[in-house]
């Protein structure tokens, strides 16, 4: 998800994607642990979502 497209959310659709994307995190690190990724830069991909997520959250509720 682009930086772009995450502006554009409202705080309540930040925080629902938050949630799916952090359910999908999890499922994918159950997922490598068992048996290895095809892709294992999907997590890279996914934890950095999360991270931009999170900080357009923070960044709105500070102001």
């Amino acid at each position: 998800m682009k930086q772009s497209e995450i502006r554009e959310l409202s705080v309540a659709e930040l925080q629902e994607k938050l949630g799916e994307v952090k359910k999908n995190y999890a499922d994918l690190k159950m997922a490598h642990a068992v048996t290895p990724l095809e892709n294992p830069l999907q997590l890279r991909k996914v934890r950095r979502t999360i991270a931009r997520l999170a900080t357009e959250l923070t960044k709105r509720e500070v102001e």
